[in-house]
Parts: C-alpha cells; structure tokens; sequence
C-alpha cells in the first residue's frame, strides 16, 4: 500500500463541506442525496469571510493566509482550476491539507485553442483579419507566407491531459509530434514519436517546427524557456503556451519575436496578467493573445462536477483520490 493510499484509508469521514463553485441545482441534489451525512453549504462571496471553522473540506477557491488559520477543521481542498501555484502555500503544505484540482477538465478546449492558434499561423489568418479590418480583399504576399502542418514537428512540452490531447489532434493534421515530460516512470502515449524528460529539451527544441508549453507553474519550470532555450529552437519555429506566462521569459520572448528569430507565438498566458497595455507584445504582427481564455468551454463546470462528486465519494469510502496534488512535485 502506498503512503497515498494509507492516508486515504486513515482518514476521518467528512460532515461539513463548503461550495463557492456555480455547480448546478441538479448537482447539488445529487451530492446531497448520495451523501445524506454530509452538509452542504453555498456559499457566494467566499473572499469575505474572515475563515471557516466548521469546514472540513471546501471545493472551489484558494484561502487567504488569514482565512486558513481561522479553519481549523479543514482537510481537503478541492479546486476548480488545473493551477495550483497560488494554493500550494507553506501553511497549507504544513498543516497537511490534502489539495486536489481539476486537472482534466481543459483537455479539449485547450487543445482544440492551440491547434486553433498553430492553423491560424499556417494560414495568415492574423494578417488576413487585418486586412478585413482595412477592407482589403487580395493580398498576393500571403502566397509566399502560408505553409501546412501536414509534415511539420510538434514539440509537447508537458505531457498531461492537455498535452496528450493536443498529440492526438495534431497527429490527425498529420504531424510528428515529440513530447518532454518531467514523469518519465509513465507508461508510454501512441500519439508521440518520441519522449523523454526534460533533462533532454535542448536536444529537441532544434528539431521542431512549433513548441507547445503545457506545463504547471513550479520552482522547476519557472523562467524555463529564457535566452538560451529559444535560441536553441529552430529558426522560424512558433511558440505556444497555455501553462504559464512565467515559465516563459518574456524580455527573451519580444528580443526573439522583434529579430525574427521565431516566426510567432501563441500567447493564452502572459506574464504579468492582465498584460499591460503599453507591452510590446499586444502589436507585434507575429503574435497571437488570447487573454487566459483557452480553458473557457460550455460543458466546463459539467465535467468539473463529475471530479467533484466522484472526489467525494472516494473520500468517504476512503479511497484514493483522483488529482491529488504532490506538494513536492508541485502540481
């Protein structure tokens, strides 16, 4: 039995629970039907409170030094995001409270976003709004600009859910796709052609025609990609990342951008957050900003529900949970 699995089994059963996510009526019946010991409570405005002191597990946000020394009884905290760089305080880490997250929830739309930013580049479409923007209806250079994926290389970096999802849209396209992955004791994904840990990025960078960054914000992947990674990339190659703008270095990032040494990136996430409006990155004709939106989909919560009751119903029967986060690892 693991150290995971023997907590789990150790564990008391939870009584009070409190909700800040927008789950549903029907949901909320149903956990509460499923588990008549349990209370359940809503609540609205969670950042008001000064703690939580009858709260033995709360799903939906991150607490406030403050607010988590007044909940004493709290065990678990179940978050809505994939993120947990601004849960995974040292308070929290030493009380021992078991953090679980979403991870999962964004495997189809964030992949669906980034093959959305990869085709927008292939086929102008950043320039080609321009020009509907100015009325123009023939722009003979684009011939020379537009290019297909069909035979290009991917580099994954990261290989979760959302990374393994985009190896598998991309193969469809026709693509090679390589992956970097920090858990190489995982078993191997048909998608990729080849894998391996991080210790071997600089080995692929070179080989790839488009680099996605789908890794958590940790001490590890903080500033990853800086000078000496991107000038390691293939001259021309795209850029990507859904993680987290910190991971990339964005003085680095513009210098590579304004040089033409990348021929673009795809920005969901930037560093800080909102992105000014003074940053050179909002009028570079090669760059594409999203705004964090890449995880925004109609069934969101709908699959975020399904983590939550199933989370729930395993704490109580004292088995292991599914996304529970290693303090140590980071994510």
């Amino acid at each position: 039995m693991t150290s995971s699995e023997q907590r789990s089994a150790t564990r008391p059963s939870l009584r009070n629970v409190l909700v800040s996510a927008p789950l549903t009526d029907e949901v909320m019946q149903g956990l509460r039907r499923d588990h008549p010991e349990i209370t359940f409570e809503l609540i609205e405005h969670p950042e008001d409170a000064d703690g939580f002191p009858d709260a033995d597990a709360i799903i939906g946000w991150r607490l406030s030094s403050a607010q988590l020394e007044r909940s004493p009884r709290l065990r678990w905290l179940q978050t809505t995001s994939a993120g947990v760089e601004r849960v995974l305080t040292p308070e929290m880490i030493e009380r021992g409270i078991v953090i679980t997250n979403a991870s999962g929830v964004h495997a189809v739309s964030i992949s669906e976003h980034l093959m959305a930013m990869m085709l927008a580049f292939a086929r102008c479409l950043p320039r080609l709004l321009r020009n509907q923007d100015r009325h123009v209806w023939r722009d003979e250079n684009v011939r020379d600009h537009v290019f297909e994926l069909h035979g290009q290389t991917l580099l994954v970096v990261g290989m979760g859910d959302i990374g393994t999802a985009l190896a598998e849209r991309a193969v469809g396209f026709g693509m090679r796709v390589l992956g970097i992955r920090q858990r190489i004791d995982l078993p191997e994904v048909v998608a990729f052609s080849r894998t391996s840990s991080v210790a071997d990025l600089d080995t692929f960078l070179p080989e790839a025609d488009h680099v996605a960054i789908c890794l958590p914000l940790t001490d590890r992947t903080r500033g990853l990609f800086d000078t000496e990674k991107i000038d390691r990339m293939k001259p021309g190659a795209y850029l990507y990342n859904i993680g987290r703008g910190q991971i990339i270095d964005q003085v680095a990032l513009i210098d590579a951008l304004r040089g033409g040494r990348l021929g673009g990136a795809g920005l969901d996430v930037t560093d800080p957050e909102p992105l000014p409006g003074d940053s050179p990155l909002w009028d570079l004709p090669n760059v594409i900003i999203t705004g964090h939106t890449s995880g925004s989909s109609p069934v969101y919560w709908e699959r975020a529900s399904i983590i939550i009751a199933e989370n729930i119903r395993r704490w109580q029967a004292g088995e292991t949970l599914i996304n529970e986060v290693d303090p140590v690892r980071g994510y």
